[in-house]
């Protein structure tokens, strides 16, 4: 197998593109013969070392947190997967910049059959987000208006969606190059956050999904009604912000769940969820990650394994 491998913390220039043993299943896990990985804002975190002291991590190591691909090998006590299924999953916090990974079976899923591995390779760790966000932590309820900070993005443009199926009104921030883009997902109001203070023109919103986190997460809370909800997998709201208005601020951090997934893949599968991804080699991974990072690319970017 050939996979990327960092030796140290910190830029992507120091990645290197190696051959490496394919691993062997254990228990409960399978071996995926990866078609593509997911890029995320995540994989700049770890590397970063900013997540170091509580994700400690052996290096080398391989980033990437999502893949689809083929079942290669089964372990011991898996069910439901055999050799040969289409699959994508969020594997874990490393490892799926790589042409094979392991991942534990609880949390695959089947790959929805309208869509390319490359396509789904880019759903499983930014759709479980936004379901996560909307749904437990937020419990969206059809009527509501949610407000959607950083829309465009892999999270963004899946919330958009999940949030319409729910059948809430979505008002969303974004570029103004992505408003045609997000009034195509669902999206009610986009607002250019380069020209308009969304709080000049939003007002009594049921939840903000803040995927932006800094100054635009402070600003959000008077935009929300007494009640009101702001979900942010990027920083920790301010409970005392939260408290003056009368709204709930949670974060949390995405789980992994296979069965979620499943259900997720059921919408795609219906094409009521759709995914736009733009496709670079895996081998230039380094250029994916700081694309990813500077926020130069719509909906998902993801690494082509076979290139």
């Amino acid at each position: 197998m050939k996979a990327i491998r960092v030796a140290q913390y910190g830029q992507p220039e120091g990645f290197v593109f190696e051959e490496l043993p394919s691993p062997v299943p254990g228990k409960g896990e399978v071996l995926i013969e990866v078609a593509g990985s997911g890029v995320n804002p995540i994989d700049w975190k770890v590397l970063s070392g900013a997540m170091k002291a509580f994700i400690p991590l052996e290096l080398p190591y391989t980033p990437g947190v999502e893949v689809a691909g083929r079942v290669a090998a089964v372990g011991d006590d898996v069910r439901g997967f055999s050799v040969g299924d289409e699959v994508f999953s969020f594997i874990n916090i490393v490892g799926g910049y790589a042409t094979e990974v392991l991942a534990s079976a609880d949390r695959l899923a089947h790959r929805p059959g309208r869509l390319s591995a490359l396509q789904a390779s880019g759903i499983p760790a930014v759709a479980l987000t936004a379901w996560q966000a909307l749904h437990e932590h937020a419990q969206i309820k059809p009527g509501q208006t949610v407000l959607i900070h950083g829309a465009a993005g892999g999270v963004g443009s899946m919330a958009v969606q999940m949030a319409r199926i729910a059948g809430a009104t979505i008002i969303a921030t974004a570029s103004a190059r992505n408003h045609e883009y997000l009034r195509e997902l669902g999206a009610s109001q986009v607002i250019d956050y380069t020209q308009t203070p969304f709080e000049t023109v939003v007002d009594s919103v049921d939840v903000v999904l803040d995927l932006v986190g800094g100054d635009t997460q402070t600003r959000s809370w008077s935009v929300l009604k007494p009640g009101g909800v702001l979900v942010s997998p990027v920083s920790p709201p301010d409970a005392a912000q939260a408290e003056a208005v009368g709204a709930t601020g949670k974060h949390f951090a995405a789980r992994s769940d296979g069965a979620q997934l499943q259900k997720i893949a059921a919408l795609f599968e219906t094409g009521d969820l759709v995914i736009e991804v733009e496709v670079l080699p895996l081998s230039q991974a380094e250029g994916a990650l700081r694309k990813s990072w500077g926020r130069h690319t719509r909906g998902k970017l993801v690494l082509d394994a076979s290139l």
